[in-house]
């Protein structure tokens, strides 16, 4: 691929010192120098948003998706760059969204352009290479940053300042940029994407991390104001007892994904079988997230929802379940 289309939302990498005010797209894109036209890339550019990525809304969101598919369709490849505070997430929803055979890269940099080692520039090269590179096509949506390219399915950020800080637990990435030229070590056995599926930012779906102690407060009245819930539940998918029934009847009314809060490994379906355990918890109503993490599983069941997952009578819970277990690979209990 010769042409890449890049679309610049704001965040570190365009940060001109450390308040407010960002660069536009072309000054991002100038942080490369000659480096663009010496590879003969094309690059077209489309300064979408100019935002730190944790102000980054729904509808922000769903319009990039709409605009990245249409892109797409005229044999661009893409790269969205980005704030690293909501880039996993990003490119999750993108992978969700957007079914293509070309390239999809999500980037950003973890260091402003005015501090020293600034990485944002070596990342958008890198992303660059990616997107340009048949040899990345059908992997579904990559994340780029540190000369590694990950699978935005598993990939997450797991620490605040590290330019290293984006890794995929308990699989690694699927390669690194080389000299300027990708080169893929290990390819998905499937990609993410389940078509047709929607994205309506009216659709809320709540995210609840259990602590210890917890008393279930945040879980009462939860369906009046939500279409959803993800759990992050202790270790491999574990509640307090007190908390079984009020997830019960929860689940009978909302779909309720059991997901970890650990950030690494799936959980489980049948090891522990005692009160409060994953085996009761999805016998009693509970759709297993597997390996995906409570962040991601809340965007997939959004866009299940969106899709046509509910209706007046109640939800689809084996739809769902298949779902997760298809985007996973998780087996189902």
């Amino acid at each position: 691929m010769d042409r890449v289309t890049v679309f610049t939302l704001g965040g570190t990498i365009s940060a001109r010192g450390g308040d407010a005010s960002r660069m536009t797209g072309t000054e991002v894109l100038a942080g490369l120098g000659a480096g663009i036209a010496g590879g003969g890339l094309d690059v077209e550019l489309r300064d979408f948003r100019r935002l730190p990525s944790s102000s980054l809304s729904f509808e922000d969101l769903a319009a990039l998706a709409d605009e990245v598919r249409e892109t797409l369709a005229t044999g661009s490849g893409v790269v969205v760059v980005q704030g690293t505070d909501t880039l996993e997430e990003t490119a999750f929803l993108l992978d969700l969204l957007c079914e293509t055979p070309r390239p999809i890269v999500v980037t950003g940099a973890m260091r402003r352009p005015d501090l020293p080692g600034a990485d944002g520039p070596a990342n958008l090269a890198a992303a660059l290479a990616v997107a340009a590179d048949p040899g990345c096509a059908g992997l579904g949506v990559l994340v780029v940053l540190a000369d590694e390219i990950h699978a935005a399915r598993l990939v997450r950020k797991t620490h605040t300042t590290s330019v290293t800080t984006f890794a995929s637990p308990g699989a690694g990435p699927l390669g690194s940029v080389v000299e300027g030229e990708p080169r893929i070590l290990l390819r998905p056995t499937g990609t993410s994407a389940i078509h047709p599926l929607r994205f309506d930012p009216a659709v809320r779906v709540a995210l609840v991390t259990l602590s210890l102690g917890d008393r279930g407060e945040l879980l009462e009245d939860l369906d009046t104001r939500f279409d959803g819930l993800v759990l992050a539940a202790f270790g491999a998918g574990h509640v307090p007892t007190w908390l079984v029934d009020p997830l019960e009847r929860l689940a009978g009314r909302i779909p309720v994904v059991l997901a970890s809060r650990t950030g690494a490994g799936a959980t489980l379906t049948r090891t522990y079988r005692g009160p409060g355990s994953e085996h009761e918890l999805l016998h009693r109503g509970l759709i297993p997230a597997g390996p995906l993490d409570p962040a991601k599983a809340r965007l997939l069941l959004h866009t299940l929802l969106s899709t046509g997952a509910k209706s007046p009578t109640g939800y689809d819970r084996p739809g769902i379940t298949a779902a997760f277990a298809h985007v996973t690979g998780a087996g189902l209990a």
